[in-house]
């Protein structure tokens, strides 16, 4: 927060004293927690690193929406609560309207929230997910790194440089956006949040605002480089240059993506006066804005008629990578998947055959199919859920449905008129607001992570 409160004073806005004030609470709260604590052991155990985790995430939350609150950015604690749960989640959706009249001091705040979300989206990945064994990330890993996968969740040095990564790339995405044509200011704050694949602007209309073709190659660039595996970038700090090329999952995102961009044109493009080329930039950036979980927008993709619709509802729960900064169910479970659904068709045609299941050299165990089943299931149910409650609460279906969708797969932008690409969540009521801000939580933790602390089982003994 002494970040946003340094620009406030910079600039003599008036919301010095709700950052002042957020400090010092936050400390306050800090210290007191540091004074009081008992002796810290020197293992947690996995129960330990569950609690941790969920109690860490909600408290940055918690913490981060007070300056919201204070500065009369919002009008209430529920929709500065949401706010704060969709930065920190890199989901991306926003209460706030008048973002170009906003202070500045505010803006920044929320792109640095979301920054530092997605850099404790790549620790979790890294130091707690392999203990679920559902983010893929025992297979996927630097094969030429120094880090064996028994010490992979464990290990400092490890989670330094993946942040050194972030950084580099953060501010190679600055310059690039300061080069694209963007202000100093809205270039940091597009590149956190490019970075994060979060889709938080300084600008209402997102990058529509700038209506540049270089501004959105730049996304685009970013957004896929966001959405890789972050240890594929490590060892560039042996100086193996040679060794960092896309692994499976990667090239099958890629292609995914490039297959959706062609299918999209192709429909477009059959009957409408516009040019294709046009067609191509605009189809193109969205499919990978949607298909990373970014949720950037630079024209209205929903009047391009039900056909994009379904595309781009489908496309939601995709997501990138495991190991990335992106949400939805990630291409590593879908990969695992289609490998489960090839060998089912050959037991069928074979059943007396010996099948070994691999991908990349690496063999996929029963326990990570078993996993990825389970999570899928897992990720179903908690939309279906979701959507249930919300409709509850007085929304139509499309709205409860999309909303639901969006963010449990931390998008932002759903369809509908309510929460569509051109529309945000501010009139929403505040039920369906809390729904929403706890299934951007679920969906920004992988579902388990927080369930697992749910259950009774978790607190018995």
């Amino acid at each position: 927060m002494f970040v946003p409160c340094m620009v406030s004073l910079y600039l003599g806005t008036a919301d010095i004293k709700a950052f002042f004030v957020s400090e010092a609470i936050t400390v306050t709260v800090a210290l007191s927690m540091i004074f009081i604590r008992k002796e810290v052991p020197d293992r947690l155990s996995v129960r330990d690193v569950f609690l941790l985790t969920v109690l860490a995430w909600c408290l940055v939350c918690l913490f981060g929406a007070l300056p919201f609150i204070l500065s009369h950015t919002v009008s209430n604690v529920t929709d500065a609560i949401f706010e704060s749960v969709s930065a920190v989640t890199t989901t991306g959706a926003t209460v706030i309207t008048g973002l170009d009249s906003l202070a500045r001091d505010i803006l920044l705040w929320r792109s640095m929230m979301q920054w530092i979300g997605g850099l404790g989206i790549v620790a979790l990945g890294a130091a707690v997910l392999p203990f679920l064994r559902i983010g893929g990330m025992r297979l996927f890993r630097a094969e030429s790194s120094d880090f064996s996968e028994k010490t992979l969740p464990h290990t400092r040095r490890y989670l330094v440089r993946l942040l050194m990564v972030y950084m580099i790339i953060s501010m190679a995405c600055t310059v690039a956006y300061v080069i694209a044509g963007m202000t100093p200011f809205d270039a940091i704050n597009h590149a956190m949040t490019t970075v994060s694949t979060g889709g938080f602007s300084t600008h209402d209309a997102s990058l529509a605002f700038f209506d540049s073709v270089a501004v959105e190659s730049v996304a685009m660039v970013f957004m896929l480089i966001a959405a890789v595996p972050f240890v594929m970038f490590l060892p560039l700090f042996s100086g193996k240059l040679g060794t960092l090329k896309p692994d499976a999952q990667v090239r099958s995102m890629l292609t995914s993506y490039a297959a959706i961009i062609v299918l999209l044109v192709w429909w477009l493009d059959w009957d409408d006066q516009s040019s294709m080329l046009e067609w191509i930039r605009y189809s193109a950036f969205h499919v990978i804005s949607i298909g990373t979980t970014t949720g950037y927008v630079s024209t209205d993709y929903a009047s391009w008629g039900s056909f994009s619709a379904v595309v781009f509802f489908f496309l939601t729960f995709v997501g990138g990578c495991s190991g990335s900064t992106s949400g939805g169910i990630k291409i590593f479970r879908f990969k695992i998947a289609y490998i489960l659904f090839r060998e089912t068709l050959q037991r069928l045609l074979h059943p007396n055959a010996v099948l070994m299941r691999s991908m990349e050299g690496h063999r996929v165990t029963d326990d990570i199919v078993a996993s990825v089943v389970a999570f899928a299931l897992a990720f179903a149910c908690t939309v279906g859920v979701v959507a249930i409650l919300l409709a509850g609460a007085g929304n139509d279906f499309v709205t409860s449905f999309s909303a639901a969708s969006t963010a449990v797969a931390n998008v932002g932008p759903g369809i509908g008129d309510v929460v569509g690409p051109v529309s945000n969540f501010s009139s929403l009521n505040d039920a369906s607001k809390w729904i929403i801000s706890f299934a951007m939580l679920l969906g920004r933790l992988e579902i388990f992570t927080v369930l697992i602390v749910l259950t009774p089982a978790f607190w018995r003994g």
